[in-house]
């Protein structure tokens, strides 16, 4: 299998996996026949056993030996899921496969299909671990023995915790984990000239919050750009226009992008990191521009006579979508826009449509219907409700599509929900003040 590296701004954690089939192999347990009955035998008694059925659980999850920081977040990662996962009343402790081969029927006989163990061990201050997930039913180590290197250090190993829940996730669902990508978000306490805003970013279980920016003033719109190491925001202080930075996750000052006499806003980053997309009315009504990154002359895309803004780009480049108040007062409406046609139509079928932001697969769009979280697809039908928020804040999707967070108030607080879309479970994390428009990156690269 080709190795897998991965890179966290602040830590250095490589993961990499070997096949193990002699392990695999060990795991196989042989079917047993009974002799055929003859009719000059006598009748025997033939002992069936019955493999009990599939539980709600489906993963059984052993603590990683000598580990004490990666198996909480791991669990409390793929309790998240929809996947049903348990670390208690299991039969045994086992900590590879190898310890499995002569009680593999043991853990058939509960009818939990998977089987996830491992172990940690440090090397010249790092830590080395190494997992596996296990098919109950075959005995087969899904794709061999995983095994990851962190530094020992807090944000590096809660950053492999995730990435092993990641990886686990991949190899039983066959869709890669949302876990390691990260989530910004902006919290605002005070108001009018002593109102104070910070841009956050967290990890994807809610934890670890660190403030990457924080001014007298607002904030608003943070886009994460597609390696996951850059945030662009505005910033509106007091008596001035907002103005569009971009600044590198991991430390350093951030860089103003749009120095211009007009509300720039709502940044979006091209695929490949090397533009953006924003709204600005420097030029009179409110447009959407693209420009480099490092800077340069904007290009003015649209020219209706209307205000558009929140544009963000499709996963592949191709077009972007936006919001127009084109078709009346009050009635904004989102619509696609071609770059290679220059042809623009409508996306959205509600009444009220504003704030899209595409999945990552460009396969569905999160926006705000009316004062209401939801999603349509790319044709514009809706597929989840997701209820009201309570403030003008759309969904952001996390990287597997399979969750969205958004801001919303719950007893006059701030909050940010992260709901599953697919059956797993639901949670909120307060803040102080009021919460403001989150967004999920990808994993860091």
């Amino acid at each position: 299998m080709k190795p897998l590296s991965l890179k966290l701004p602040t830590s250095k954690i490589t993961t990499f996996s070997a096949l193990n089939l002699a392990s695999a192999s060990l795991l196989v347990t042989p079917l047993l026949f009974a002799p055929l009955y003859s009719a000059t035998a006598a009748p025997m008694e033939i002992d069936v056993t019955v493999v009990a059925p599939r539980q709600q659980n489906q993963v059984a999850f052993v603590p990683f030996a000598g580990d004490s920081v990666l198996s909480p977040i791991i669990l409390n990662d793929l309790s998240k899921t929809e996947l049903k996962v348990t670390s208690k009343d299991l039969p045994q402790q086992p900590h590879s496969s190898s310890e499995l081969a002569g009680s593999l029927p043991v853990w058939q006989s509960m009818g939990i299909p998977y089987l996830v163990v491992g172990s940690t061990r440090s090397n010249r201050g790092k830590v080395i671990t190494e997992y596996e997930v296990i098919d109950v039913k075959s005995g087969r180590v899904l794709q061999g023995k995983q095994s990851l290197s962190a530094d020992n250090n807090k944000d590096s190993m809660r950053y492999a915790g995730h990435v092993i829940a990641d990886k686990v996730y991949e190899l039983i669902t066959g869709t890669p984990g949302d876990f390691s990508g990260r989530i910004a978000y902006i919290e605002e306490v005070g108001t009018g000239k002593q109102k104070v805003s910070r841009l956050k970013v967290m990890d994807a279980d809610g934890e670890n919050a660190k403030t990457i920016t924080e001014v007298a003033g607002s904030v608003f719109s943070p886009a994460w750009s597609p390696d996951g190491n850059r945030i662009a925001y505005a910033i509106q202080r007091d008596q001035s226009y907002p103005v569009i930075y971009i600044q590198n996750v991991s430390g350093g000052g951030a860089s103003a992008l749009t120095p211009f006499k007009g509300s720039n806003l709502s940044p979006s980053f091209s695929p490949d990191g090397s533009k953006i997309l924003f709204s600005s009315s420097f030029e009179g009504s409110a447009h959407i521009y693209e420009m480099s990154t490092s800077g340069s002359q904007p290009k003015r895309l649209t020219n209706w006579p209307s205000s558009e803004v929140q544009p963000s780009y499709a996963p592949d480049g191709k077009s972007f979508v936006f919001v127009s108040d084109r078709a009346g007062f009050n009635k904004p409406q989102i619509y696609r826009y071609e770059f290679g046609s220059g042809r623009t139509t409508k996306v959205s079928n509600s009444s009220y449509a504003t704030s899209p932001q595409f999945s990552h697969d460009g396969t569905q769009i999160a926006f705000l219907s009316g004062r209401a979280a939801a999603v349509m697809n790319s044709n514009g039908a809706v597929t989840a409700n997701l209820g009201n928020t309570g403030i003008d804040e759309a969904p952001s999707f996390s990287p597997n599509g399979k969750r969205v967070v958004y801001a919303a108030t719950q007893g006059g607080k701030g909050v940010l929900i992260i709901k599953s879309l697919n059956g797993g479970e639901s949670f909120g994390k307060s803040g102080q003040g009021v919460i403001r428009s989150p967004v999920w990156s990808a994993s860091p690269q």
